[in-house]
């Protein structure tokens, strides 16, 4: 039995019966990424000690029948930006790469209440700024399907790992489609859910109106029990909802005769790659079998959402970013002749180029003279989509395209082309601007072999229309056995 392969489902069903102990199932995991994570570079740390302690206590628990969560010991990677008591937290950054919380994010708690096991900490790209896991301060992630690739980004070693059979399942967060897109490059599914369906507390924030945390998983029946764990209102979190939590596995195999879906014709036109337009028009043609109905619909403003985007983006994280002064926390400058000297040296030598960068255009934005001509029209474009979206979706159930414009590229392909990087982002932003759920699933290959995503979109709270969709073309339309080929050649 290969553990590695066995998805969040099949281990605890296999610990419920005791066919295997959860500290065989954590010790398997280790063997692995230790043989083979110097290669693809997911985890930045490994929790290793505590995690077999755990596991142990866990098998003692399986041995009297106690055996209580619905993810008991099942193994978990946690993306770098999501705190984790007395364990680093770094966000892949030197600002904090000495930093241990001393609390647990509300997601940790939730999950932590199932009985999981926490293996490690996972790469990511710096602040989770990026596309392709190539800012992080610490270390390269590659895309395990090609390791001349790139595994996409920010949370490109959650969706890396998850792919390579590191971890069953692992959680990221997705600002812009930084769940979405790594989890396309990667071939597994990622979960964009509504903005307040999961609490933020303890994610360590970028743009706070759009930040959100999902779970990356290798099928859709595990990403929605893993969803059904994190959601929920906190206390600490004013933007979570409450009266909100639902059952994701409910109604996952209903049939999808008559669904209506919209596909917008922006999402297959200029700059969208042959051969990921050939991927959605055979989904397209999945879904018909399967009883929906398919229709081409226009949402003009998608030309305008990457410009909005970085405005409204980067003028949150430069407002966000600055709690990192070199005083309270974090990296501190050496031989600062002054606080603002203070201020200068820590943060030029805590942060990456790309942070940098974005801090820089945020200020510009909020300044006096800038902030009515660029984020104000922002913000008015991003409630133009919202009503042009939600009008769409007063008529169809779904929307899908794909997740993004083209499949993975190669390491270095795009770090001197910023805007480029940038423009990549336009098929996933759209449900951050809006605050709806969305969902990549794997729908192809490209012809050198590296995965297609396809997104679904629907409307505010309704994950389970997706997840239903989702599940029935996973059905039809997979990716497993090739993912488990994959794997092989990592062992």
């Amino acid at each position: 039995m290969n553990i590695h392969e066995l998805t969040v489902e099949e281990l605890y069903d296999k610990i419920q019966d005791k066919e295997i102990k959860p500290s065989e199932v954590i010790r398997a995991y280790y063997e692995r990424i230790e043989a083979s994570d110097e290669t693809i570079g997911s985890f930045l740390f490994l929790n290793k000690e505590d995690a077999l302690k755990q596991a142990e206590h866990l098998d003692a628990l399986q041995a009297e029948d106690k055996m209580d969560g619905a993810l008991f010991g099942i193994p978990m990677g946690i993306k770098d930006n999501i705190v984790t008591k007395d364990i680093l937290t770094t966000c892949a950054s030197r600002m904090l790469e000495d930093f241990n919380p001393v609390y647990d994010a509300t997601v940790i708690e939730k999950l932590n209440n199932e009985s999981p096991v926490l293996i490690g900490k996972q790469n990511m790209d710096e602040f989770a700024m990026g596309g392709s896991t190539e800012t992080s301060y610490f270390k390269l992630t590659r895309n395990p399907w090609d390791t001349d690739a790139v595994p996409g980004g920010s949370s490109g070693g959650s969706a890396a790992a998850v792919a390579a059979g590191f971890a069953p399942f692992s959680l990221g967060s997705d600002t812009g489609g930084s769940v979405r897109q790594p989890a396309a490059f990667c071939g597994v599914v990622g979960m964009k859910p509504t903005y307040g369906r999961v609490s933020r507390y303890g994610l360590v924030a970028f743009a706070s109106s759009l930040d959100q945390i999902g779970p990356i998983t290798r099928n859709v029946r595990d990403n929605a029990k893993i969803l059904n764990v994190i959601q929920g209102q906190s206390d600490y979190d004013s933007t979570s909802m409450p009266g909100i939590d639902a059952d994701f596995l409910d109604g996952i195999d209903k049939d999808l005769t008559g669904l209506k879906i919209a596909l917008p014709k922006e999402y297959t036109g200029e700059g969208i790659d042959d051969e990921v337009n050939e991927a959605v028009q055979n989904a397209v043609k999945t879904f018909e079998s399967l009883g929906a109905t398919v229709e081409t619909v226009s949402l003009p403003h998608t030309k305008y959402v990457v410009s909005a985007y970085y405005l409204i983006a980067s003028s949150e994280a430069s407002a966000n970013l600055a709690r990192f002064d070199g005083i309270r926390y974090g990296h501190s400058a050496k031989d600062a002749e002054s606080l603002e000297d203070l201020y200068k040296k820590t943060r030029a030598e805590g942060f990456g180029d790309e942070v940098k960068r974005r801090i820089m255009l945020g200020t510009f934005v909020l300044s006096a003279g800038h902030y009515d001509a660029y984020y104000i029209r922002a913000q008015k474009l991003r409630s133009l989509l919202e009503s042009e979206v939600k009008s769409v979706l007063s008529e169809y159930d779904l929307i899908i395209g794909p997740t993004t414009t083209s499949p993975a590229y190669n390491i270095g392909e795009k770090t001197d082309d910023k805007l480029k990087m940038y423009k990549d982002d336009i098929l996933t932003i759209p449900a951050n601007l809006t605050g709806m759920p969305a969902l990549s699933i794997p729908c192809g290959l490209s012809s050198n072999k590296r995965p297609i995503g396809l997104q679904i979109l629907a409307s505010h709270f309704e994950e389970n229309k997706i997840y239903n969709a989702a599940y029935k073309f996973e059905e039809k339309c997979n990716l497993h056995e090739e993912l488990k080929e994959i794997q092989k050649e990592l062992r």
